[in-house]
């Protein structure tokens, strides 16, 4: 039976806020290849640094670069015949401009209730809450049934390359036995009503499509008339891209997930109503909406260096999105849609993933949120973006979003993804770091 004493209780939740706010302060902006992309390392140093203080071994892995630099450090389960659990976090965040933010973005300052910075829910909060359980067992001398495979990756938030995808290609023993794995985007709380909460777990993501379009025509003179011009006929494919009407294409998870908001809400839930989602469901509509079919949008445009001169090139780039088993036809549509004189290569190209909902670990997951809040109802969602779980499913490990966290109920989790004043809060992490902690210990 889990159990908590007061000082251990006291312990965990005071580790887990020292611990987010710290790893905030180490400014892991990703700005791809650029140099200043440099605090993955400090981070990756500092993980390991903690958990070295109670008795762990981890090893910290320079993955393409000096800067790049990721950990793992596996710790030895009870049970010699159970598969390996992997519970993994990404150390790097998305850029943030401090003119914007109303708390400065790497000081983890607390006020009214929330730690803000950035990655406070993406996700510097399950890395801390990670770090917080492990510092707790090599404290206690207490011990998981299962290998406990910890992973922090480098290069989340720019394609993976440098990270999860770096570690699977070249590094697959680290991962050896393991079948399950538990990361980001899962387990956080949608207020129904004040019996009522939902807790989305993460059981599939979108695939990745990532278009670079080229057009190619003669230069010239901006006085003459140009009947082939580069910007002209990419700016034509792009609006056929951006007006396209992807149609409706119902996958199970997502199936699951519609049932769960219909009963839930007591509500019809049609999906071809988009705006009807929207106006019943706030942004968590904009998320179903985004998992019933693929999508592209275009998103950058380059083109020419003077006003009077008409480029010899054209560049637009598409973020695209692909559901389980409808890669294929979102290729064709593409390739259909931007025509034969467009030039179209993959920047990124990565596979969909959905993992099964019906299964005894995602049962515990369902049981430990019970514990924790009576209120509490799991249901199986999909993601419209991709996480770290990409690299480690092609391993036939099944990976779930599991980042236990209880949000106020007037705040809008999604908006918080990447967006000014990213807080997490302080009640919300006491409560995910103890949930983890129960099912970890359990699973």
């Amino acid at each position: 039976m889990y159990s908590l004493s007061p000082s251990q209780r006291l312990a965990l939740e005071s580790d887990v806020i020292t611990l987010t706010q710290e790893l905030i302060r180490i400014d892991t902006s990703n700005w791809g290849e650029s140099p200043e992309t440099v605090g993955e390392a400090e981070a990756a140093e500092y993980c390991a640094a903690r958990l070295r203080e109670v008795g762990w071994h981890p090893e910290v892995i320079t993955t393409s670069s000096d800067t790049r630099r990721g950990l793992v450090c596996r710790i030895p389960g009870t049970d010699p015949n159970a598969s390996a659990i992997v519970v993994h976090g990404h150390l790097d965040v998305v850029p943030a401009m401090a003119h914007e933010w109303t708390h400065p973005p790497f000081a983890a300052e607390i006020a009214d209730g929330f730690i803000w910075g950035r990655g406070a829910v993406d996700m510097k909060n399950m890395n801390a809450m990670i770090l917080s359980v492990a510092r707790h067992w090599g404290r206690e001398g207490i011990r998981p049934r299962r290998d406990t495979i910890i992973a922090f990756f480098p290069d989340e938030e720019a394609g993976m390359q440098h990270g999860s995808q770096w570690f699977v290609r070249n590094r697959p023993d680290i991962f050896d036995g393991a079948t399950e794995a538990i990361g980001e985007v899962g387990g956080f709380s949608v207020s129904v009503r004040d019996d009522l909460r939902l807790y989305p777990i993460q059981t599939a993501e979108k695939g990745i499509r990532w278009l670079r379009l080229r057009a190619a025509a003669r230069a010239g003179h901006g006085s003459m008339i140009h009947t082939d011009n580069a910007v002209t006929e990419l700016a034509r494919a792009v609006t056929r891209i951006g007006e396209h009407k992807w149609p409706i294409r119902r996958t199970k998870t997502v199936d699951q997930f519609l049932a769960s908001l219909s009963d839930a809400y007591g509500v019809e839930i049609d999906p071809a109503d988009s705006e009807g989602l929207v106006s019943k469901l706030g942004t968590l509509g904009l998320l179903v909406g985004a998992t019933m079919q693929n999508t592209a949008n275009p998103s950058m445009l380059q083109a020419g260096y003077k006003v009077n001169v008409i480029p010899s090139e054209a560049v637009a780039y598409i973020d695209g999105r692909v559901l389980p088993g409808y890669e294929h036809e979102f290729d064709a549509t593409i390739r259909e849609l931007i025509g034969q004189s467009i030039e179209m290569e993959y920047m990124s190209h990565d596979i969909a993933i959905e993992a099964p909902f019906d299964t005894l670990t995602v049962d515990l997951m369902a049981s430990v949120l019970r514990a924790e809040d009576p209120q509490a109802l799991a249901v199986p969602y999909m993601i419209s973006g991709g996480t770290d779980a990409k690299a480690l499913s092609t391993l036939e490990i099944d990976c779930y979003g599991f980042s236990p966290l209880q949000m106020p109920a007037d705040l809008d989790y999604w908006r918080l993804f990447h967006g000014v004043d990213e807080r997490v809060p302080v009640d919300g992490l006491k409560f995910g770091v103890r949930t983890l902690d129960r099912f970890m210990q359990s699973v």
